[in-house]
């Protein structure tokens, strides 16, 4: 069950309207990997959580969280675009190249779609997309995932922090690369006590038997580029981090094996082969009066 509390986890108001900076912070509201896209994954891991216990009540007390910050982005753009102007006559921007570049930086959608709302797309208009989302149902595998959106959308906060001098905004970005502080923590701190505890170790799934991969290669660091330096690097010698191995580095890959023919699809999904074209339409009407699929 949810219920919603009519407050915000913090204030979230700017000092003057800019719709151009509505249109940027539409990134960290609707982007890959904004406040929308880590608001779904903790709740839809927490959703497919396959244990109870700590781990699954951590993703739904950071998921909730992350809601919050939904309706703190969407009420701070909402604001810096309720009085923004509406737009510009076309002697402004001829007279003023300043007005017509930030006419020409708004999101229109802002105001034609929305009526100087949020939206729930990036700052390019993209609309969000749930293909943001990892939830794996492996507890590893998707905390390690939720650290590197934490990094990814701290960074983006922080390009932010730097594009605006308004001291409201500024206050919002501050207290969220706070909580994305945390929430980098957090995971790391959680990714680590699963290994410790048990329940899950690298490599990620760990309870699928090594021995049935190719273990030849497993910690073999193959040079795939013309660099040089890429063999000084803890990942070319010396023990793997899931203590299962040694690192060892091959300058050059091994010479390939040979690549197959071209695939020869069925006639009815009417690529372009080898054979005649009378030869695949003759093979495509014999298929369909054998009824053949």
């Amino acid at each position: 069950m949810f219920f919603h509390r009519q407050e915000l986890q913090h204030k979230a108001s700017p000092d003057r309207p800019d719709a151009v900076y509505a249109r940027k912070l539409q990134e960290v509201l609707g982007g890959q990997y904004g406040e929308i896209t880590v608001a779904m994954q903790y709740g839809f891991q927490s959703w497919n959580a396959h244990m109870p216990g700590k781990y699954r009540d951590l993703l739904f007390g950071i998921g909730a969280e992350e809601m919050g910050h939904v309706e703190m982005l969407a009420t701070m753009i909402a604001q810096l675009l309720e009085k923004a102007p509406v737009g510009a006559t076309e002697k402004a921007i001829q007279d003023d190249p300043t007005v017509a570049a930030v006419i020409g930086g708004t999101d229109l959608q802002h105001a034609i779609v929305a009526g100087a709302g949020a939206r729930p797309v990036d700052s390019m208009g993209n609309p969000w997309s749930a293909g943001y989302i990892t939830a794996s149902g492996n507890l590893l595998a998707d905390f390690t995932a939720n650290a590197n959106a934490e990094m990814q959308g701290r960074v983006q906060v922080a390009r932010l922090y730097h594009m605006t001098d308004d001291a409201g905004v500024r206050d919002l970005l501050s207290f969220l690369l706070a909580r994305d502080t945390m929430h980098q923590n957090q995971w790391v701190a959680a990714a680590r006590e699963l290994q410790e505890e048990g329940y899950e170790q690298l490599p990620v799934p760990s309870n699928f038997p090594q021995r049935k991969e190719a273990t030849e290669v497993s910690y073999e660091y193959i040079n795939f580029s013309d660099g040089k330096h890429a063999g000084e690097g803890s990942w070319a010698s010396g023990p793997t981090p899931d203590g299962n191995g040694e690192f060892s580095y091959r300058e050059t890959p091994e010479k390939g094996v040979p690549m197959p023919p071209p695939t020869r699809p069925d006639a009815r999904f009417y690529g372009t082969t080898d054979l005649p074209n009378i030869v695949e339409k003759a093979a495509g009407t014999v298929q369909d009066k054998l009824k053949k699929d």
